[in-house]
């Protein structure tokens, strides 16, 4: 093949890297859903929009959950959605959180399928950031109306409402009050969908605060369609003044009533009984527009004028026309979007920030939310079990340990389990015991102040361990004694597990597990008290809201090769270092890094002490550019390095690769990117992994784990071969990667229901989960998952690169130490696992078993035993070109069994598995001269001359079916009455019993197997001394009639 270069000077090429393969391991609980609807006319159709996971679809009412935007939304977060009522496969999409928090994410406009999901395409209105509602016209799905907030950290022009009358093709910019104020609800006549109410909210995020509220914002009305439009904000009854956040909602059921949920000074609920004319206040509940800006959310039933729905953090309704409510349970809290079917109003979806749940009894009973994979994570971390465990702080719920793979088929939900109450911090666990894990907890459990956790998992108890555990109430930063960012650092030093790290705007360190802290640091921050002088969320309501809390420590880290080396990065911008452990420290911030940059990562280099990196966020400035930096002088000088990486892609996390000094990683809103030159240049690995902000992640054991706030978590398996490119490997015909260190792993008991073309289930150990199965790019069947998580490759992963696609054979040829060979794989096998024979990278994974028995004519050999642990050899011929490499198998740690021990069990299979092929040989054998035999009778006929011939070959037949019936068991006559068990079936059977662990064989299995073996090879010599016997009369005599000769086969 000829040689050309696949590295261009952006990076490697892409083709280097499409072996890799990104797998999601869960965990299957819901994250913040802001957007729902269902199929008008499908009563088991449903969708919802998550706030960092696209869309997702159900066609079985909320029993499983698929997503349907992977491969064709550009961002991640969905404000809003809709299904059109007169054609259900038109469905509008806007994208963006349309909930204002401080961890929201933006979008990049409308998507819209025509095919129920299937397939997507944007159309317009991509600087809006963040819609918040989609209304589409009851007749015409053409005619839709969007509700855009748009930039939530910045003025813009492209926000208030837009119409669309050809389907997306064109947009016009309807309502517009200023560049501060945006659309956040729209509420349509359905009896006259050329009525409209709309509300316009002014809102803007700063990182130290948010203003909820001003002087645009206000509620407004069109007759038209939205040709015009009349501002309805200070018509009688409602309330005087500045207004912040308002929900509408119009009664189908009676459209001259129309209710608003209203944040002002007299704010509440207001209902109209004549179109927008006047108002009365029903009620000023403050629990139904208590944080205004994340909630505010008003449905109307469809069928019943006395009936509305407020969602907040309960679910609220009222049956007496919004005078009075009762609050519902649902399975999660934080409530955000209600879709009623119009026709049926007992089936409904309504989103949290737990996910999306389906009721089919008008709210009586909701489906399970924990069967959706958008868990959306702060940070996360790795202990050191085998396999490893994934911790992670999940938004609105809980810490979780997640395992990073099973014994069984997939990682359901039941091996998951929660570590305490932490939403919203770091977390760190003991390397010495992976029961203890810390975290932080602001906002999720009692205690006040920097809350900080230590849970126990072996007891089950968390114990508090707050550095200041004050409760601080409504308190302005300033005048907090000390700064916790909602997600502050927590560390336990790398060179003692008894050291344990925690940042407000000074640095803690304690070493009794929280029982008592030593401030190391000075206040490490900018300490600008113009930045913290009040709470959130004027004008109208404040409150504290630790996410806008300014003036802290967010990123801290200790060099893993200098004990005492610790960097630390402040929200407002800062960058300190100390070397002795935090007696003395040094503001080594970049001269030219923007002020108020978030340093959100901070990450010493494993490879050399005077590097480090650090990544910076501004996008709460309205700032979306990557900010990545790097020093190799302890922070005297820096540079920045973010060539490649797009500049709408802030970044939150970088990270270099232990393995390889140079090979770093970066987490952006919206993926993954590598750098193979130190960060001078960027590009993406991405691969297979979908669209979802990545808020954090880590290298461990050669996997690259990563913390998605939208998607839950991901590993990218074996990074070997990042570790192994260069530029030799791309100017390279062929290349062999040298394979990772593999380990054997037993998998647990259990079995398959039959495999359908559609959705299927598989059994272990108490659970089932369900899955499809898929091909992947090489052809070969994979399990793809839908309720649980993926395990990883089960073998010894093979990376391979081949500069053009090979038209001949490929082969792969697997072997011990003394080159015996262990088993072969062709490109020309058209059986999994297939040899791939594509431009670039090729993965093959050999599960680590010697070749199979000889079977039986027609069928397959029974599967070789797996090899013991060892070194063993890998060898790759292309055109008639040999490349080889050596690798190691391990056995797993969690076994006791010996080296010894695994060998006796391979040796006990490896000669069960010769039996059977002997047993196979040997029937094949049989069943050849018995097929000859008819024929031979066949051919004889009814002619007399031929009579001497019937009686032997019955005879020579008979002998030789006794034979195959004690070896193979033959069909029964009848379901209802099975054949008996005989020799290959109990050999086989033995096989199970044998290989069900990593274990030495039982006595008693050895036993066995001499007993069967005992009579197979008594059989074998009663066919030996047939064919030796018998075989040649019958021939003989074949041969005198004239007919062709028996010919035997081995046995």
């Amino acid at each position: 093949m000829a040689s050309k270069s696949l590295v261009n000077n952006a990076g490697v090429d892409p083709k280097l890297l499409q072996s890799l393969q990104w797998r999601s391991i869960g965990p299957f609980r819901g994250a913040r859903v802001g957007a729902v609807t269902g199929d008008p006319i499908n009563s088991q159709v449903f969708y919802f929009g998550a706030s960092g996971g696209g869309v997702w679809k159900s066609v079985d009412a909320g029993t499983y959950w698929e997503n349907v935007s992977d491969g064709f939304f550009s961002t991640a977060a969905v404000g809003a959605i809709a299904v059109a009522d007169s054609d259900p496969n038109v469905i509008y999409a806007g994208t963006g959180d349309g909930c204002f928090q401080s961890g929201e994410s933006h979008g990049d406009g409308v998507y819209k399928s025509t095919d129920a999901g299937k397939t997507w395409t944007n159309i317009g209105l991509s600087d809006t950031r963040h819609i918040a509602k989609i209304r589409i016209h009851p007749q015409n799905p053409d005619i839709a109306y969007v509700a855009a907030l748009g930039h939530t950290w910045g003025d813009n022009v492209e926000r208030g409402v837009f119409r669309t009358v050809d389907g997306g093709g064109t947009w016009e910019h309807v309502l517009f009050k200023s560049d501060k104020a945006g659309a956040v609800d729209i509420s349509m006549d359905s009896t006259n969908p050329r009525i409209l109410y709309a509300s316009i909210y002014e809102l803007l995020g700063s990182p130290w605060t948010h203003k909820s509220g001003g002087p645009d914002s206000g509620l407004h009305k069109s007759v038209d369609g939205g040709d015009t439009w009349i501002d309805i904000s200070n018509n009688p009854g409602l309330p005087t003044g500045v207004k912040g956040k308002i929900g509408v909602a119009v009664s189908p059921a009676k459209p001259d009533r129309v209710w608003a949920l209203i944040e002002a000074e007299d704010g509440g609920l207001f209902r109209s009984d004549n179109g927008g004319e006047s108002w009365d206040k029903l009620t000023g509940q403050t629990n139904l527009w208590w944080r205004a800006w994340y909630y505010i959310h008003l449905f109307a039933h469809p069928t019943d004028p006395e009936t509305c729905y407020v969602l907040s953090v309960e679910f609220f309704k009222s049956s007496d026309g919004g005078r009075s409510f009762v609050s519902f349970p649902m399975p999660h809290g934080d409530n955000h979007d209600l879709w009623i079917d119009p026709r049926n109003p007992d089936r409904m979806i309504e989103g949290n920030d737990g996910g999306a749940t389906v009721s089919l009894n008008g709210g009586g009973t909701w489906s399970s939310i924990y069967n959706q994979p958008t868990s959306a994570f702060f940070h996360l971390t790795t202990d050191e079990q085998f396999p490893y465990r994934v911790y992670g702080t999940q938004m609105d719920n809980t810490a979780i340990s997640v395992p990073s793979m099973t014994n069984d088929h997939a990682i359901p939900w039941t091996t998951c389990y929660p570590v305490g109450s932490s939403e919203s911090g770091h977390i760190a666990v003991r390397p010495d015991d992976p029961n203890i894990v810390y975290a932080g907890a602001i906002g999720s459990s009692p205690g006040g102040g920097g809350n900080l956790l230590r849970y126990d998992h072996h007891t089950g108890q968390t114990r508090i361990i707050t550095v200041w555990p004050e409760d601080q109430g409504i308190t302005a930063g300033k005048d907090m004694k000390y700064r916790f960012q909602f997600h502050f650092p927590t560390l336990l030093s790398p060179h003692d597990p008894n050291t344990l790290l925690v940042a407000a705007n000074i640095v803690f360190k304690s070493c009794d597990e929280g029982t008592s802290w030593e401030a190391i640091s000075p206040d490490l921050t900018r300490n600008d008290i113009s930045k913290m002088s009040e709470p959130a969320g004027g004008p109208i309501a404040t409150q504290v809201v630790v996410p806008f809390n300014m003036g802290s420590i967010v990123a801290l880290a200790e060099s893993k090769i200098k004990q005492g080396l610790i960097w630390a990065g402040s929200d407002d911008g800062l960058v300190h270092v100390t070397r002795d452990g935090g007696n003395t420290w040094t503001n080594v911030t970049p001269k030219d890094l923007p002020d108020w940059t978030m340093i959100h990562t901070v990450e010493p280099s494993p490879h050399d002490e005077a590097v480090a990196y650090f990544a910076g966020t501004r996008w709460k400035l309205d700032d979306t550019k990557p900010y990545l930096y790097k020093t190799t002088d302890y922070g005297e000088t820096w540079s920045l390095i973010t060539n490649g990486i797009p500049s709408h892609e802030f970044t939150r996390v970088i990270r270099e690769d232990p393995a390889r000094q140079g090979l770093l990683y970066a987490g952006t809103e919206l993926g993954i990117h590598v750098s193979f030159d130190d960060g001078n240049n960027w590009q993406s690995l991405q691969l297979n992994l979908p669209v979802s902000p990545v808020h954090d992640f880590v290298i461990k054991n050669n996997d690259l784990v990563v913390a998605t706030h939208g998607r839950a978590f991901w590993i990218l398996d074996d990074l070997t071969p990042l570790h192994q490119i260069d530029a030799n490997t791309a100017n390279s015909s062929v290349h062999l990667f040298k394979p990772r260190v593999s380990y054997r792993t037993a998998p647990a008991l259990g079995f398959s229901f039959p495999v359908g073309p559609g959705r299927n289930y598989q059994f272990v150990r108490g659970w089932t989960a369900a899955f499809f199965n898929t091909r992947n790019s090489n052809g070969d069947i994979q399990r793809r998952f839908i309720d649980a998580g993926e395990n990883p490759p089960s073998g010894v992963v093979v990376h391979y690169y081949l500069n053009e696609k090979v038209d001949g054979e490929i082969k792969l040829t697997f072997s011990d130490v003394n080159e015996n060979i262990l088993k072969t794989f062709s490109s020309g096998d058209s059986e999994s696992p297939i040899v791939g024979t594509k431009a670039g990278n090729n993965r093959f994974v050999w599960d680590m078993r010697c070749s199979d028995t000889s079977p039986l004519v027609g069928s397959n050999g029974i599967t070789g035993p797996v090899v013991p642990p060892g070194v063993y050899n890998i060898s790759l011929t292309v055109d008639s070109n040999t490349f080889s490499e050596s690798f190691e198998i391990r056995k797993d740690p969690r076994v006791a069994a010996s080296q010894k021990d695994l060998e006796s069990q391979f040796s006990l299979l490896t000669a069960i598995n010769e039996k059977i092929s002997s047993v196979n040989n040997s029937v094949n054998s049989i069943r050849k001269i018995i097929q000859q035999v008819g024929e031979c009778v066949e051919r004889a006929g009814n002619d007399p001359k031929f009579k001497g011939l019937f009686e032997p070959a019955k005879e020579l037949t008979s002998a030789l079916s006794l034979i195959e019936a004690e070896l193979v068991s033959l069909p029964g006559t009848s379901p209802q009455k099975p054949p008996p068990t005989r020799l290959a079936s109990k050999l086989t059977s033995l096989i199970s019993v044998v290989s069900s662990s990593d274990w030495v064989p039982t006595n008693q299995s050895y036993e066995v197997f001499e007993s069967i073996r005992l009579n197979v090879e008594s059989l074998i010599q009663d066919l030996h001394t047939v064919v030796e016997e018998q075989l040649p009369k019958f021939s003989g005599l074949v041969k005198e009639l004239g007919l062709a000769e028996v010919v035997t086969g081995k046995s």
